[in-house]
C-alpha cells in the first residue's frame, strides 16, 4: 500500500492544451466580476437616490482596494500546492491548504476587529460625506461580515488552481457571483432592501461558494483531506509561506500606488481628461482578463514543473504561455485601434469625453502590448516562488515609472502620463525576463 507522505513523480507534458484548460476557465471566471458590479450598480440605481449609488461607487471601491491588497493568499496557494503536486508530495499538498486557511481566516478575524475603524472612517477619507457616507457605511458594515469567509474562498480558489483544476476554479467563480447577483437582486428590488439587500447578497454568495469549495475538497479527497495540528505547526514553511506572501503584497501596493498616481495627476488635468483616462481603463481592464488567465496558467504549470525539477517542460511553459499572451495581446491591440472609437461611443455619451478619449486611445490599446510580458512573467515569478526577485524588479520599475511621470508630464501633458504607465508596464516584463536564465540556472541546479 502507496505511503501518502512518499512522492509519486509523474512526467509533466505540457501543451497548448493543457495551458488553455487553465487559462481559458480563469479568463471566464475574470469577465464574470464586472457583471456583479453592474448588476449592484443597477440595483442599488433603482432606488433613484444619487446618494444611495456614490455610497455604493465609494464602499465597492473601498473593498477593492482591500481584497486586491490580500490576494496573495490566492497567488501564494496555488504556487505552493502547484509544487507540491510536482513533487508528488499529497500531505503537503493538504499542508499548504490549510496553513493559507489560517492565514486567511486569521486576516479576516483581524479585518472583522477593525470594522468600526473602517465603517467609520473609510467612507469619510475617499471623501464621502452625508446621505453618501450613511449609504456606504451601510454596505461596508455589512458585507464586512464576511472577510474571513471571502479571504478563505481566496485559498479555496487557489487550492484547486494549483491542482491544475481550472474548471472547477470557474464553477466557483460562477457560483459566487451568480448567487450574488440573484440574492442582489431578490433582496435588493423584491424585498425593497436596497443598498442593504446588495451587502448581504454579496454575503451569501461568499458563505455559498465557501460551503461548497470544502464540500468538493473533502468529496473529492476524502481523509486525504482532513486537516493535522502539525501542518499548521511547521513554523519553517509557515515562515516561507509569510515571506511569499509579504512580497506579493509589495507587489501589489507598488501597482496600486502606480495606478493611484495616474489617477490623482489626470484629475490636475480637469474633468474631462480625468473621464477621458476611466474610460480608458477599460480598454486596459478588458485585456487584463485573458493576460491574468495566462498568468494564472504559468503560476501552476511552472510551479509543477519546477516542484518535479523537469526543466525542459518548465522551459516550454514559458514558451507556450509567453506565444499565447504575446499573441492575444497583439490581436487585441489591432481590435481596440480599430474599434476603439465604437467601444469609446458606447461607454460614454458624452461628446468632449469623447473626443479627449479619442485622443489617446492609441496608449490605452498600446497597453496590452506593453503589459503582456508583464503579466507574464508575473505568472512565472510567483509559480517558481521566486518572490524577492518579483518583488525588487517591481520596485525598481516604479521607480521608473515615477521618474518618467516627473519628466514627461510637465513636457507632454497627458500624453506623457499615458507614455509613463506604458514604459511602467514594459519596464516590469523585461527587468524580470532579464533575471529568468540565472534564476532558472540556479533553481535547476540547485534541485538536481
Amino acid at each position: 500500500m502507496h505511503d501518502p507522505s512518499s512522492p509519486v513523480l509523474r512526467t509533466i507534458k505540457v501543451s497548448h492544451r493543457s495551458v488553455l484548460a487553465i487559462a481559458l476557465p480563469m479568463t471566464l471566471g475574470f469577465v464574470t466580476t464586472p457583471l456583479l458590479g453592474l448588476t449592484d450598480t443597477a440595483v442599488v440605481g433603482r432606488s433613484g437616490d444619487a446618494a444611495q449609488l456614490a455610497g455604493l461607487a465609494i464602499a465597492a471601491a473601498l473593498f477593492d482596494l482591500l481584497f486586491a491588497s490580500l490576494n496573495f493568499l490566492r497567488a501564494s496557494t496555488t504556487a505552493l500546492v502547484a509544487q507540491a503536486q510536482g513533487r508528488g508530495e499529497t500531505l503537503e499538498l493538504f499542508a499548504v491548504f490549510w496553513r493559507s486557511i489560517v492565514l486567511s481566516v486569521g486576516f479576516g478575524v483581524v479585518i472583522l476587529v477593525a470594522s468600526p475603524a473602517i465603517v467609520g472612517f473609510g467612507p469619510a477619507m475617499m471623501g464621502a460625506d452625508g446621505g453618501v457616507q450613511a449609504a456606504a457605511a451601510t454596505y461596508i458594515g455589512i458585507r464586512i461580515l464576511a472577510a474571513p469567509v471571502t479571504l478563505s474562498n481566496f485559498t479555496l480558489l487557489g487550492f484547486v488552481l494549483g491542482r491544475g483544476m481550472g474548471s472547477v476554479g470557474l464553477a466557483l467563480q460562477i457560483l459566487l457571483n451568480g448567487v450574488n447577483i440573484v440574492m442582489s437582486i431578490l433582496l435588493g428590488i423584491t424585498f425593497g432592501f436596497g443598498i442593504a439587500g446588495v451587502a448581504w447578497g454579496t454575503v451569501i454568495g461568499e458563505v455559498v461558494a465557501m460551503l461548497a469549495g470544502f464540500a468538493f475538497i473533502f468529496w473529492r479527497y476524502g481523509r486525504a483531506a482532513i486537516p493535522q495540528v502539525s501542518m499548521v505547526t511547521d513554523r519553517v514553511k509557515l515562515m516561507a509561506l509569510f515571506r511569499l506572501n509579504r512580497d506579493i503584497l509589495i507587489r501589489t501596493f507598488s501597482l496600486i500606488t502606480a495606478f493611484t498616481v495616474m489617477t490623482r495627476i489626470g484629475a490636475g488635468f480637469g474633468a474631462v481628461t480625468l473621464a477621458a483616462n476611466a474610460v480608458l481603463m477599460n480598454f486596459f481592464m478588458i485585456a487584463s482578463f485573458y493576460l491574468d488567465g495566462m498568468a494564472t496558467a504559468a503560476e501552476q504549470i511552472t510551479g509543477e514543473t519546477i516542484g518535479a525539477r523537469q526543466r525542459r517542460a518548465f522551459e516550454r511553459t514559458i514558451k507556450l504561455t509567453g506565444m499565447w499572451s504575446f499573441g492575444l495581446a497583439l490581436a487585441s491591440l489591432v481590435f481596440f485601434l480599430i474599434f476603439g472609437d465604437a467601444i469609446i461611443g458606447f461607454i460614454t455619451t458624452a461628446g468632449d469625453v469623447r473626443v479627449a478619449a479619442e485622443t489617446y486611445l492609441v496608449y490605452a490599446a498600446l497597453t496590452a502590448l506593453t503589459g503582456a510580458l508583464a503579466f507574464h512573467m508575473d505568472g512565472v515569478f510567483i509559480g517558481a516562488t521566486w518572490s524577492a526577485e518579483m518583488r525588487n524588479m517591481m520596485l525598481v520599475a516604479l521607480a521608473g515609472y515615477l521618474a518618467c511621470v516627473a519628466v514627461l508630464v510637465p513636457l507632454f501633458d497627458n500624453h506623457g502620463l499615458w507614455i509613463a504607465l506604458n514604459v511602467f508596464l514594459a519596464l516590469r516584463g523585461l527587468l524580470l525576463l532579464a533575471r529568468l536564465k540565472t534564476k532558472t540556472d540556479q533553481t535547476f541546479t540547485a534541485s538536481q
